[in-house]
């Protein structure tokens, strides 16, 4: 195939898949919104709010990108805007994919292929300490939610989340300890190369890392919280971090077909936060919202994107 044939073909791939994943966006956001009430959702509170929220996706972004950038660089040399492209493609591939499982594949798109391979390792790694961050505010959530509405499921929950989470840290901290454990099966010794890339991060690598993460869903935590209040969903700013952070990890935790069954998010964010308000449209609202912030706006970008992929090379 020669090179003109080639780059054709990589503008017309590139284009496809850049219209079908536009296409799966717009599908979604229009499921998103006929669960709201287009009357109501105008009655919001000051501009500035939303404004607020909307600067903070790129700080979001940034961060992510930084940490896939530290990642992605001990299997080959990344500079940070090809980590950041690599991210966007990375989003737009995970909203059409039940509980976002397309979003690493996708970052791999952007990425040399020859090391395939060694960025799975290492992007192993990055999952692995989204998941911890994932269920230290999840841990933190069902902590308060136990005080505050106490019962038998909600204490069985707590318990199954602590040990998921000492698990999982034990995963990412002590990864080095498990790999005999993995020679020892003969079918698993293929991915020891793995384990010995893994090895390439220091302590502190991991700590920067984790801390990233823990940053992020901060950060994407308070722009709920803004949206809520834009909404006029009003409720103390500690309980309601902690019923955000809660909210964050149910959503995570259940399957994506139960969450379809459940009314998706918006269902979640209703029944955890009627504790503090009836306003069901600014619940919902702000729920819709963070997501489309977050995910759709980057997506939409990344979609773009790949319309310039070299699929062939």
């Amino acid at each position: 195939m020669n090179k003109n044939t080639k780059i054709w073909l990589n503008y017309v791939l590139g284009g496809i898949i850049s219209i079908l994943l536009l296409w799966g966006i717009y599908l979604q956001v229009q499921k998103q919104l006929q669960r709201i009430d287009s009357n109501a959702i105008w009655n919001t509170g000051p501009h500035y709010l939303l404004y607020l929220t909307i600067i903070l996706m790129p700080l979001n972004l940034a961060l992510e990108a930084k940490k896939w950038q530290l990642l992605a660089k001990s299997a080959q040399p990344i500079a940070y805007r090809q980590a950041l492209t690599s991210l966007l493609a990375g989003i737009a591939f995970s909203i059409i994919t039940p509980n976002r499982i397309g979003e690493y594949p996708g970052r791999l798109l952007y990425l040399k292929r020859k090391n395939t391979l060694r960025l799975i390792g290492v992007a192993v790694l990055g999952a692995v300490a989204q998941m911890l961050t994932l269920f230290l505010y999840g841990l933190v959530g069902l902590v308060y939610y136990n005080i505050a509405f106490p019962g038998t499921i909600q204490t069985v929950v707590l318990v199954a989340c602590a040990v998921c989470t000492v698990i999982i840290g034990l995963v990412y901290w002590r990864f080095d300890t498990w790999m005999p454990l993995i020679e020892r099966v003969k079918w698993l010794r293929k991915y020891n190369v793995y384990g010995k890339l893994l090895k390439r991060f220091t302590t502190k690598q991991q700590l920067t890392i984790l801390l990233i993460s823990l940053f992020r869903f901060a950060i994407y935590t308070a722009q709920y919280l803004i949206l809520l209040r834009w909404m006029h969903v009003y409720m103390p700013l500690a309980e309601g971090f902690m019923m955000a952070a809660l909210f964050f990890w149910v959503i995570s935790v259940i399957p994506s077909v139960t969450l379809v069954e459940l009314g998706e998010r918006g269902q979640v964010g209703l029944y955890l936060f009627h504790h503090f308000s009836d306003n069901t449209v600014g619940i919902l609202g702000a729920t819709v919202g963070v997501w489309c912030i977050n995910l759709i706006i980057p997506a939409v970008v990344g979609s773009i994107l790949l319309f310039r992929m070299r699929l062939l090379r």
